[in-house]
């Protein structure tokens, strides 16, 4: 689609509107000629209002749109006030050319939660919440009554949190193989065996480095989750230092929650478990994303849905209370039935949380670099919509959603848990209610001042080679948590 700006160069908000009502476009800009059949043309007056008109041309249809619009506060506000105004009119637009609207209305951001959370700290009901998802935003009444659900937990978690507190995450980016739909810093273990232990040590440096920080400031962890990748690619051993040098460096006094992804259960057997346990790690998560083994085979698993029941029934002998495990819907080979199927699977289980993604091609992954493999929007759509019947019925509600670019049918991947289980660091993660520390190779921290609004990013070299060559300025880096105490 070729795309003209009078008066503003709002690329991303056009863009990301683009995406959602014309997912198989690209922009281009260039001059739009006669022969051109599909362009938009979006234009700005700006003054004490702001004047917005979109003349777009689809596949030769046209949809002339205009908006105008109050604008107040200062310069942040204003601008954001400006970009809404442009990113409605062109989804009014769009949506009168293809007589389509998305699931999630005009929403096109990751977290379309913190609308209603915001509203509900503020003190609107949840009724009213919703509705202003539906007329403001023109998202569906299912993914409004989602968003608001998902809202009320946001609230709830907001409420308890106090002054000082951080969430801590340990990343291991090892994996015992790459799936084709994973884009994340993840190495396979086999190519890479010999930075397991110099990565574990390097880890180890980190997690006192920033201990040492947090007492100074008198900061406390609120909750701890290790994640990657693969956690237990790492042997018994391994685990075990990381999570002494944890307990030993990092004031973990009041930590409320403790998470581990045992994810794959290639990589889970007893001694880890009992590990894990002798810790006081509460809650793990075990991964099947499916139970059918042509579509495990498919997406480069090198386990049978065999393993992961043996891996959960092991985890419970254990004496694991809490597990999460993890579905996508659209996966190459899979049908509606054999989704149902798995989801029916995992129910039988009873883990007390569920967690149905759908499948984003994402850039970096086999998938999008080969050429596709996942399913079409309409099916994906009937298998979300499927298993918010099914979860709803056995007794789960949504607590955290968001969403991602190039995601079959515009949808969104969404938590569930029984009542009580709600993960309190999947939610302060995904709604940015408090600083999280992100320790490891790939880490992105996000030292977070809400009273202030104000977000700032700390990332680490992504891959482990690059993490262990810049491990000096990593620990340096830590200086910037005080810093930003302080101010």
């Amino acid at each position: 689609m070729k795309l003209v700006f009078n008066g503003h160069n709002e690329r991303y908000v056009v863009e990301q509107g683009m995406l959602n009502l014309f997912p198989g476009e690209k922009p281009v800009y260039e001059p739009i000629t006669d022969q051109d059949d599909t362009w938009a043309v979006v234009s700005l007056e700006e003054g004490d209002r702001c004047h917005v008109t979109v003349e777009l041309s689809y596949r030769g249809k046209a949809a002339p749109y205009s908006l105008d619009v109050p604008l107040a506060g200062d310069a942040y506000q204003r601008e954001g006030q400006r970009r809404r105004a442009i990113g409605k009119c062109f989804f009014l637009a769009a949506r009168e050319v293809t007589g389509y609207t998305p699931p999630w209305g005009m929403l096109t951001g990751v977290r379309p939660v913190k609308l209603p959370t915001r509203s509900i700290l503020a003190g609107a009901s949840p009724e009213q919440a919703a509705r202003e998802l539906e007329e403001e935003c023109f998202v569906s009444p299912k993914r409004a009554a989602l968003a608001v659900d998902c809202a009320q937990a946001s609230a709830a978690v907001s409420r308890q949190l106090a002054p000082g507190q951080v969430s801590v995450y340990l990343g291991i980016p090892f994996c015992p193989s790459r799936c084709s739909y994973c884009s994340f810093v993840s190495a396979d273990v086999g190519r890479t065996l010999k930075l397991v232990e110099p990565y574990v040590q390097a880890l180890e440096q980190e997690i006192a480095r920033t201990g040492a920080v947090l007492e100074r400031v008198g900061g406390t962890v609120h909750s701890l989750y290790m994640g990657g990748g693969t956690p237990t690619v790492l042997t018994a051993g391994q685990m075990d230092r990381l999570l002494t040098a944890a307990e030993e460096r990092l004031p973990l006094g009041a930590c409320a929650e403790y998470t581990v992804e045992a994810g794959r259960p290639d990589t889970i057997d007893r001694e880890k478990l009992e590990v894990l346990r002798a810790h006081g790690i509460g809650r793990i998560s075990i991964n099947p994303q499916t139970l059918q083994d042509h579509v495990l085979e498919a997406i480069g698993r090198r386990h049978t849905a065999r393993d992961i029941l043996d891996a959960y029934h092991l985890a419970r002998q254990v004496g694991f209370d809490s597990i999460n495990m993890d579905l996508i819907a659209g996966l190459p080979r899979d049908d509606l039935d054999g989704f149902r199927r798995s989801l029916e699977g995992v129910l039988d289980l009873e883990p007390e949380n569920i967690t149905v993604h759908t499948l984003a091609m994402k850039k970096g992954s086999t998938l999008m670099n080969q050429g596709g493999g996942g399913q079409d929007g309409e099916l994906v759509s009937r298998m979300v919509e499927y298993s918010l019947d099914a979860l709803e019925a056995a007794g789960y509600r949504p607590y955290y959603l968001y969403r991602q670019k190039y995601m079959s049918g515009g949808l969104e991947n969404i938590g569930w848990a029984k009542p009580g289980h709600a993960s309190v660091y999947n939610i302060i993660m995904m709604e940015e209610l408090q600083t999280v520390l992100s320790l490891g190779g790939g880490g992105v921290t996000k030292l977070i001042d809400r009273e202030k609004g104000a977000i700032l990013r700390l990332a680490n070299p992504k891959y482990p080679q690059d993490y262990l060559a810049g491990l000096e300025k990593v620990l340096a880096q830590k200086e910037e948590i005080a810093a930003f105490c302080a101010r």
